[in-house]
């Protein structure tokens, strides 16, 4: 079995990896966090492969001059190399145009542990608020899945606000 401490701390590398790729528009470094058969749910699109991930990240991001995420702490459920969590997640998005977005969510993750560094195997983005950093427009109605380690099932729908309101 996997211990507790010694997973919680890879994978808060491996989020440290990802919010650092972002904020750099790296989609190759960002695509590394990803095992090569990850799938990522995000915004109505199902992204499957690390290459698919890649490629698809590059165009997001490209739509903004910068991003950074503010990575909340994760809840964990750890096995044997294997581990589920969700982690509250705050964006602060400036747009490529000039506007400026605020973000709120939770990523609902499984983990594996390879060569002794963890990977995302499956991430489920659940959008709670996208808009004015304000927050003046309304939340998104998106789905409780329970208290941990409770998660979306791997056909349920992301949700996505495009512009702000």
């Amino acid at each position: 079995m996997t211990e507790l401490w010694v997973a919680d701390s890879g994978i808060r590398q491996l989020h440290a990896r990802f919010a650092e790729a972002v904020w750099r528009h790296d989609s190759d470094a960002l695509a590394a966090c990803y095992t090569e058969d990850g799938e990522n749910k995000i915004a109505g699109l199902h992204l499957r492969g690390r290459e698919e991930i890649r490629t698809t990240f590059h165009k997001l991001l490209a739509a903004c001059e910068r991003i950074r995420l503010i990575v909340g702490t994760t809840l964990l459920d750890v096995g044997d190399g294997e581990a589920s969590g969700r982690t509250p997640i705050t964006e602060l998005t400036k747009m490529s145009d000039g506007s400026s977005v605020l973000t709120i969510g939770v990523y609902y993750d499984r983990y594996v542990e390879q060569g002794g560094r963890w990977y995302y195997k499956w991430r489920h983005f659940g959008l709670h608020y996208r808009g004015p950093i304000d927050m003046s427009a309304p939340f998104v109605d998106s789905p409780d899945y329970g208290a941990p380690p409770e998660m979306p099932k791997p056909d349920d729908p992301t949700f996505t606000r495009r512009a702000p309101v």
